[in-house]
């Protein structure tokens, strides 16, 4: 008789830098299961962070009309039967998923969800007898769902991909003076403002940097493009990405990148996914949180001072900030900041 062959359905929506910590571990069940089927369910902006995988699938889901509303899971549902999956591994948790889950369950199919732990993070973050320390990574606790759907993997055997993305034209063009210089990716923004170092800091560090490597800034939308705009005009080697390439060729240049200088944000994941020396800033939250890069040392990470702020991290995603931390990133000098920039350039 036939074995049946296994076909994972791995669930995860948003947000863009929870969707980049999935592909290390991706990476590590490839390799462990080479005849496992996979199928990705997100949002269609995703799909450029799985184009190294040649041997999985992408089910882009439209939640604004096929896919909107209780109606719209159960279209999902039936949408995703189609596809002949065995196992589904919840690395998102949230209402929506706990629907489609549901009609998964009473289906008898087997589903497993991510732990997020969420007593232990309010521990972490609340103002009185806070618990300081260092919660799970986020990376292995979806390596865990993928543990208890009979798929287990050793993330110490990780291995990075050897092939560099391959680096925009219109990019090139721009850059093709000087191009011995190294390159640093600089992303200087967040989703929330306590995760934000002060921009006037930050163009002291662009201002110092840029007369040695070429700086390549990544954002999106209008404000950030402003200012980058501004700082691309005053500073010969500095570059915006901004509107200037697709999402996906942003992540090839990423792949090209000698050093990424990020907040505690999407762009660090993405740079790290590719074993880039990555710094990054923390703000009210803290590498405890569980979001450090992948594989990147505790030392790459420059946060406060708990002794001058005992009560960060104030919030797990920097949507909290606690009166009086309001400022509190301009506690970091620009030049702790340069010079780990320039020691990491120089190994």
């Amino acid at each position: 008789m036939t074995q049946k062959k296994e076909h994972l359905l791995i669930l995860r929506f948003s947000s863009l830098g929870d969707v980049a910590l999935t592909i290390p571990v991706i990476r590590c069940l490839l390799k462990t299961y080479p005849n496992l089927q996979i199928t990705i369910v997100s949002r269609k902006a995703m799909e450029p962070l799985f184009k190294e995988f040649k041997g999985i699938n992408f089910f882009a889901v439209d939640f604004n009309h096929r896919h909107k509303g209780l109606k719209g899971i159960y279209q999902l549902y039936n949408d995703l039967r189609k596809i002949p999956i065995t196992r589904i591994a919840d690395l998102h948790s949230v209402i929506r998923t706990h629907l489609l889950c549901f009609f998964f369950k009473i289906n008898l199919f087997q589903v497993k969800k991510i732990t997020k732990a969420r007593f232990e993070k309010y521990l972490l973050t609340r103002k009185k007898n806070k618990k300081f320390q260092p919660l799970t990574p986020t990376i292995y606790r979806y390596a865990d769902v993928f543990r208890r759907l009979g798929f287990p993997v050793d993330m110490q055997k990780h291995e990075f991909p050897l092939k560099k993305g391959m680096v925009p034209k219109r990019i090139l063009k721009e850059i093709l003076k000087n191009n011995n210089e190294k390159w640093i990716g600089i992303a200087p923004f967040a989703a929330f403002p306590g995760k934000i170092y002060p921009l006037d800091l930050m163009q002291k560090v662009i201002s110092y940097l840029q007369k040695d490597y070429k700086l390549f800034l990544f954002g999106k939308g209008k404000k950030e493009s402003q200012k980058f705009d501004i700082w691309q005009s005053a500073y010969p080697n500095v570059f915006s990405t901004v509107g200037l390439i697709s999402f996906g060729d942003e992540i090839n240049l990423i792949s090209n990148l000698d050093l990424m200088i990020s907040m505690d944000s999407a762009n660090g994941h993405l740079s790290s996914n590719f074993g880039i020396p990555t710094i990054t800033l923390w703000g009210v939250t803290h590498p405890f949180c569980g979001f450090t890069p992948f594989g990147q040392p505790i030392e790459n990470s420059i946060f406060l001072d708990r002794e001058k702020y005992p009560l960060i991290p104030t919030s797990i995603y920097g949507k909290k900030v606690f009166k009086g931390y309001q400022k509190a990133l301009r506690s970091i000098d620009p030049k702790v900041i340069i010079e780990k920039a320039i020691e990491l350039l120089s190994k």
